[in-house]
């Protein structure tokens, strides 16, 4: 455990400067710079008012650090969606998605299925094709990849992608903004 850096990333998880902690504890700035570098080594007493201002009890301190949002999503954590009418399957690959900054989902494309069209937005888009070939409708281009392509775009014009093949085509998509 690299006991310095956890008494900065408590520090600034608490929004305070060296310099506040410092005054708080009645320490110099630079001696809490030597600390969060390993440059120095606290006092037990030092080390239990440090703590104490940062408002975490030494045995947290010392508990192993637990993720504080999920890493790993299993295909059970997944959610799908259907459209028969337009003929595509979507599916959420991190679950509440669309709350974040990216957004990934794969996609899948029945023969002559298309994806529902898009108004332009900031969004900046990757897609990835596994399976099938793809047309992209970006504004008056139109642009056609294939299993292993990579297309990525400013979603700054209306956007539609078909599948204009006759198998099914299935692509990863992610974009930075509420796309989908």
């Amino acid at each position: 455990m690299d006991i310095g850096q956890r008494i900065r990333n408590l520090r600034i998880q608490k929004q305070l400067t060296q310099e506040e902690l410092g005054e708080r504890t009645d320490l110099s700035k630079g001696y809490i710079s030597q600390l969060e570098h390993n440059q120095s080594s606290p006092s037990m007493e030092t080390f239990f008012a440090i703590l104490e201002v940062l408002g975490c009890a030494p045995a947290d301190f010392f508990a192993a650090e637990q993720p504080t949002h999920k890493v790993v999503y299993h295909p059970a954590d997944q959610t799908t969606y259907d459209d028969e009418a337009l003929g595509y399957r979507v599916k959420w690959l991190v679950p509440a998605s669309n709350e974040n900054q990216l957004e990934p989902v794969t996609v899948t494309l029945a023969p002559s299925g298309r994806f529902k069209s898009f108004e332009p937005s900031p969004a900046e888009t990757f897609i990835m094709v596994q399976t099938g070939t793809l047309s992209l409708q970006l504004g008056a281009q139109q642009y056609t990849a294939t299993a292993g392509d990579t297309l990525y775009f400013h979603a700054t014009k209306t956007h539609q992608i078909r599948n204009l093949g006759t198998t099914s085509c299935t692509f990863t998509l992610v974009t930075t903004a509420s796309y989908l």
